[in-house]
C-alpha cells in the first residue's frame, strides 16, 4: 500500500489544466500521545477532457499560503505547465501563492466562501435579505451590472453592515473572473461545489473516528475510500465542449488544441 501511494503521489501530471480547485479540511491525529489537528489538503482539478481529476493528497500541521506554495511547486516539478483558472477559499496569501508559481492563473474567490464570511456577524432577523441581495451581485448577467448591484447593495446596508461591501470591493478582481464564461459553467467555477462533494465523501470517511493513530495511517486510509470515488469520476461536466471552445476564445494558444 505504501509504495502504491507513494507511486500515486509522484506520478507525472498533464501539462495543462483548465480549473484547479484548492482546498483544506481538518481532521485529528495523534502525536507524542496527544491528540493535534492536521489539515489534509486536496488539489482537484477539472481535466481537458471535462472530468474531475484528484491531482495530490496531502496532510500538515495547519492550512496556510506557504505550505500551499510548496503544493503549487510540487505540481510544478510533476509536471503541470499552465492553469487557466484557480478556484480558492478566502485564505490570506493565497493568490499571492498561486501567482508564485503560475503567474498566467487567474484566481476566483469561492463565492460560498464569500456569502458565508458576509453573513458571520450579521443578526439573524436581517440575514435572509442581506443573503439575496448579494444573490443579485454574483447572479448578475454581466460584471457592469454586478457592480450596479454592488453599488445598491452599498446603499441599502452600509449604514449597519459597512464591512460587507468593504470586504467585496477589496477582493473585487478575484471575485469576477468567472463573469467571463457562459452561465451554464459559471456555477462550476464560482463555486466550489466540486470540491466540497469530494469534502463530503472525505467527512464521511472521518467522522466516526475521533482521531487517527498517525498521519501516515490518515493518509493511507484517505487514499484507498479517494480510489473508490474516484471510480465514478467518468462523465465530463454538462456542455464541457462549450466551456472549452469559450477557453480558446478567451486564452488563445495556451489552450492546446
Amino acid at each position: 500500500m505504501k509504495e502504491l501511494l507513494e507511486d500515486w503521489r509522484n506520478r507525472t501530471l498533464e501539462p495543462f489544466y483548465p480549473i484547479l480547485f484548492l482546498d483544506a479540511l481538518v481532521i485529528n491525529v495523534r502525536e507524542d500521545g496527544k491528540v493535534a489537528k492536521k489539515s489534509i489538503y486536496m488539489a482537484l482539478a477539472i481535466n481537458q477532457e471535462g472530468r474531475k481529476e484528484l491531482l495530490g493528497l496531502w496532510i500538515d500541521q495547519s492550512e496556510g499560503a506557504k505550505f500551499w506554495l510548496r503544493i503549487l511547486n510540487e505540481l510544478k516539478n510533476r509536471g503541470v505547465q499552465d492553469i487557466l483558472l484557480t478556484a480558492v477559499d478566502g485564505l490570506s496569501g493565497f493568490p499571492e501563492a498561486i501567482a508564485a508559481v503560475f503567474p498566467k492563473t487567474e484566481v476566483q474567490l469561492c463565492i460560498v466562501h464569500m456569502v458565508r464570511n458576509s453573513l458571520k456577524f450579521v443578526p439573524y432577523k436581517d440575514r435572509k435579505a442581506i443573503a439575496t441581495d448579494l444573490k443579485k451581485i454574483y447572479s448578475a448577467p454581466s460584471e457592469e451590472v454586478a457592480v450596479d448591484e454592488l453599488k445598491t447593495f452599498s446603499a441599502k446596508w452600509d449604514a449597519r453592515y459597512p464591512m460587507i461591501s468593504r470586504s467585496w470591493k477589496s477582493r473585487w478582481a478575484e471575485l469576477t473572473p468567472f463573469f467571463k464564461f457562459p452561465a451554464t459553467i459559471r456555477k462550476v467555477i464560482y463555486t466550489t461545489n466540486a470540491i466540497e462533494s469530494l469534502n463530503y465523501s472525505v467527512r464521511k470517511i472521518t467522522k466516526n473516528r475521533q482521531s487517527f493513530p498517525s498521519a501516515d495511517a490518515a493518509m493511507k486510509l484517505l487514499f484507498m475510500a479517494l480510489q473508490n470515488i474516484s471510480k465514478r469520476w467518468t462523465m465530463p461536466i454538462r456542455d464541457w465542449g462549450s466551456a472549452m471552445n469559450q477557453f480558446a476564445i478567451l486564452y488563445g494558444d495556451r489552450v492546446p488544441l
